[in-house]
């Protein structure tokens, strides 16, 4: 078994005991996931919603464990989660009229979370179709297998290799072809 599937399975394992109410199974699945989760969310919906995305996500997944019947692993579960929640704040988002334009970059963020990585990669990113970005974040910086990603974003594996190979394609020409007025 990899590493990958090592923790996969005990993350299952972990979200199956919390599922028969054990306290101290939910606070390690939490603990051990959170640092997917936040870059998953920073990366969809930006490190400065990330915090607040994340919270989100364990809340829902919080209140909704109890009918995880492991059909897919805990991890594949709580992305998808993860993702609804940064789909419905993208529709808050648009229902809401705009006063003012937010600056993300002020806003408090702890030490420990990667922040000036996540900020570098999103810029990097930034320019990609969602769907690309998403299917790219998933399985290249999650590390996560293809069918898995397929299985989180709802659509078919050979789509996921598709944009993750038309993601990397644009990033290679966006680096090779550098903004001619940026000098």
């Amino acid at each position: 078994m990899s590493r990958s599937e090592d923790a996969n399975a005990r993350l299952t394992e972990l979200a199956l005991h919390a599922r028969r109410g054990d306290p101290h199974a939910m606070e390690a699945f939490i603990r051990e996931s959170q640092h997917d989760v936040w870059r998953f969310v920073a990366h969809l919906a930006g490190p400065h919603l990330a915090d607040d995305l994340a919270q989100e996500t364990f809340l829902r997944a919080f209140r909704s464990v109890r009918r995880f019947n492991a059909r897919s692993s805990a991890r594949t579960w709580l992305l998808t989660i993860a993702r609804r929640v940064v789909v419905d704040q993208i529709r808050y988002e648009r229902s809401r009229p705009r006063t003012t334009h937010a600056t993300p970059a002020t806003e408090p963020t702890s030490p420990d979370t990667g922040f000036e990585n996540v900020v570098e990669l999103n810029l990097l990113l930034q320019d990609l179709d969602p769907q690309r970005r998403e299917a790219l974040v998933l399985t290249q910086v999650l590390g996560l297998p293809y069918a898995e990603a397929a299985q989180i974003t709802g659509c078919p594996i050979g789509t996921i290799r598709s944009r993750v190979a038309r993601a990397r394609d644009q990033l290679v020409t966006t680096r090779s072809h550098p903004d001619e007025e940026t000098g």
